[in-house]
């Protein structure tokens, strides 16, 4: 089962050639989990329509987290 994660992250200003969330990732300010893409995206639009979202200040991600078409054989 796939489970998402919507976060909100302050975005910091464009340092070199370019970003790169795995070595310097964005400072997040809150962190919501979701069992499913609806309700992330749900979550995400709330996000969204925040002043500082609308401003340019913050940014919304959706990410997935878990496995994806996991199927568990049984051993005999």
């Amino acid at each position: 089962m796939t489970r998402f994660l919507v976060v909100l992250t302050d975005v910091r200003p464009l340092e070199g050639p370019g970003r790169n969330e795995r070595t310097s990732p964005e400072r997040r300010r809150q962190v919501v989990g979701a069992s499913s893409r609806e309700a992330a995206d749900r979550i995400a639009g709330a996000f969204m329509a925040l002043g500082m979202v609308r401003a340019g200040r913050q940014r919304v991600k959706v990410i997935a987290v878990g496995r994806r078409g996991y199927v568990r054989e049984s051993v005999a």
